[in-house]
C-alpha cells in the first residue's frame, strides 16, 4: 500500500501506559450513524493483525452537537494534537443549515493539507474497469472550501474562491514526490483554467513550476470536465491526479464508483503535524444499528494509517485479509450483493489475518 511518506509523529511516552509501553496511541472518531459500527470493526480487525493501540475516543460531528454543543469539540482536536494520528468514521453536516463540517473544521485547525484518496479495483468486486490503479492528491485547506460567503443583497450571494502560491506549491510539491517515490510515471493536473483565468490559472502556473523539479515524471493538464469524461471512458489511462479542493472532493467520488462505491475506498488528511484516516462515505442513518453497514472504507483507511506509522507488517496483513475475504466472495455486505452482517464480515478478515 503506497502512500505520501510525512515525517511520523513522535508520539511523548507519557501517553504510553505503564501495561504498554510499545502500544501506540492513536485518536478514534467513531462519528454519526454507522460510524460507531464500522469504528468497532475496524478496531476489532486491526488488532488481529497483532499491533498494540490505545485508543483516546472522542466526539465529532452530531454525536458532538448533542453531547458538547459543537461538531468539533476543543477536547477532539487537542487529542489529534497530542497523538498525532486519528482514525475517523464518517460524521454528519446538515446540508444548508445547521453546524458547520467538522472535517473541514479539523483540516484547518490542524492543517491537514493533503486529501490523498487511492483508488484500485478490489479482488472479486466486479465493475465496469479493471486494473484501475490511480491515487488522488486534492488541495484541502482554501479553494471555495474556505468558506468565505456573504449576502450582498436579499436573494444574491457571494462565494469567494481562495487560491495561493504557497498553498498550490505545497499540494504540488506532495503529489510529484508521492509519485517519484512510488515509481508512479505521470500526473495530471486538473484545473478550469480556461474559465478561471486567476484562480485556477495560478494553480495551473504553480504546478507546473513544481513539475520541473521532476524530469522523470510527466506533467499532463487536462481541463476538469475533460477530465471527467475521459475518466468514464478509461481510467487506466491515469495514474496520480493533482486538483484544488471542489474538483477533488467531486472526482474523488467519482472514482471511487469506479472500482465499487465509498464504501470499499479509504482516505487520509495529511498535514506536515497530524494524519487523520477516514471513511469518505456518509453516515448512512438509514442503517444505522442494524449491524449490516460495510466497514471496508474505514479499515481500507486504517491500512494507510498503519503504514504512514511504519507498521507495514500489520499493514499488510489487514490489507491481505480484506482482499482475500472480498475475492472468495463468501461473505459480503448488501451493498456489494451479498447478506453478511458487519460482524459477519469482520469476523471473516479475522479468520483470514490469522491464517497469514
Amino acid at each position: 500500500m503506497e502512500l505520501l511518506t510525512l515525517e511520523a509523529p513522535t508520539q511523548d511516552p507519557a501517553l504510553f501506559s505503564e501495561d504498554s509501553l510499545m502500544a501506540h496511541k492513536i485518536t478514534l472518531i467513531p462519528g454519526d450513524g454507522i460510524g460507531p459500527e464500522v469504528a468497532q470493526a475496524t478496531c476489532d480487525m486491526v488488532a488481529a493483525t497483532g499491533i498494540a493501540i490505545e485508543w483516546d475516543t472522542q466526539l465529532a460531528g452530531v454525536a458532538a452537537v448533542e453531547a458538547a454543543g459543537k461538531a468539533l469539540p476543543d477536547a477532539t482536536l487537542a487529542s489529534i494534537e497530542r497523538t498525532g494520528l486519528a482514525l475517523k468514521g464518517p460524521t454528519t453536516t446538515p446540508v444548508g443549515t445547521g453546524h458547520v463540517s467538522a472535517n473541514v473544521g479539523m483540516r484547518r485547525a490542524l492543517q491537514l493539507y493533503a486529501s490523498v484518496r487511492p483508488v484500485r479495483s478490489l479482488p472479486g468486486v466486479k465493475t465496469r474497469f479493471e486494473g484501475v490503479d490511480l491515487v488522488i492528491f486534492r488541495e484541502n485547506t482554501e479553494g471555495l472550501y474556505a468558506g468565505l460567503e456573504q449576502t450582498i443583497t436579499p436573494g444574491v450571494v457571494i462565494s469567494m474562491k481562495v487560491v495561493t502560491e504557497a498553498a498550490t506549491r505545497r499540494i504540488a510539491k506532495a503529489a510529484f514526490d508521492f509519485a517519484q517515490k512510488n515509481g508512479r510515471r505521470k500526473v495530471t493536473i486538473v484545473h478550469k483554467a480556461n474559465i478561471l483565468k486567476l484562480g485556477d490559472g495560478l494553480f495551473l502556473k504553480m504546478c507546473q513550476e513544481v513539475a520541473k523539479d521532476y524530469p522523470s515524471i510527466q506533467a499532463e493538464e487536462v481541463i476538469v470536465d475533460a477530465l471527467c469524461m475521459r475518466m468514464v471512458s478509461n481510467p487506466n489511462q491515469f495514474d496520480v491526479l493533482l486538483m484544488e479542493n471542489l474538483y477533488g472532493d467531486i472526482i474523488s467520488d467519482l472514482c471511487a464508483g469506479l472500482v465499487g462505491g465509498l464504501g470499499v475506498v479509504g482516505g487520509a488528511n495529511l498535514g506536515s503535524r497530524c494524519a487523520i484516516f477516514e471513511a469518505v462515505h456518509g453516515a448512512a442513518p438509514d442503517i444505522a444499528g442494524k449491524g449490516i453497514a460495510n466497514p471496508t472504507a474505514l479499515t481500507k483507511s486504517a491500512v494507510m494509517m498503519l503504514e504512514h506509522m511504519g507498521e507495514h507488517v500489520a499493514s499488510q496483513k489487514l490489507n491481505k485479509g480484506i482482499d482475500q475475504v472480498l475475492a472468495k466472495g463468501e461473505v459480503r455486505t448488501g451493498d456489494l450483493g451479498g447478506k453478511a452482517t458487519t460482524a459477519q464480515f469482520s469476523q471473516a478478515v479475522i479468520e483470514a489475518i490469522q491464517s497469514l
